[in-house]
C-alpha cells in the first residue's frame, strides 16, 4: 500500500540541544585552530567523527546527535536568520 500523505518529521526538544552542541563543538574547533565550517561539512558528509576535534569533549558531544538532527538545526537556523532580513 502506497501512502501519498506527507509525513511529519519532528525532533521536539532536541532542537535546543542540537544548537548548544553545535556551538560548543564549533568553539572547541576554533580554539584548536580549525575552520569549524569545513570540519562540520566533512563530518556531516562522511559521518567520520575524526573531522571533529576531541578537545573539550567535542567529538563525544557531536556523536550524541544523529547527523540528520544536526542538519535540521542548521537549516532551521539559516531559515530563521533569513526571516530577520
Amino acid at each position: 500500500m502506497v501512502n501519498d500523505e506527507t509525513m511529519m518529521f519532528r525532533f521536539g526538544a532536541e532542537e535546543n540541544k542540537a544548537e548548544d552542541i553545535i556551538r560548543k563543538v564549533c568553539a572547541a574547533m576554533e580554539e584548536k585552530g580549525y575552520n569549524p565550517i569545513n570540519q562540520l561539512v566533512g563530518y556531516l558528509l562522511s559521518g567520520d567523527p575524526a573531522y571533529v576535534t576531541s578537545h573539550n569533549d567535542a567529538r563525544n558531544m557531536i556523536r550524541k546527535l544523529e547527523r540528520d538532527e544536526l542538519l535540521e538545526e542548521l537549516v532551521r537556523s539559516y531559515l530563521d536568520k533569513d526571516k530577520t532580513k
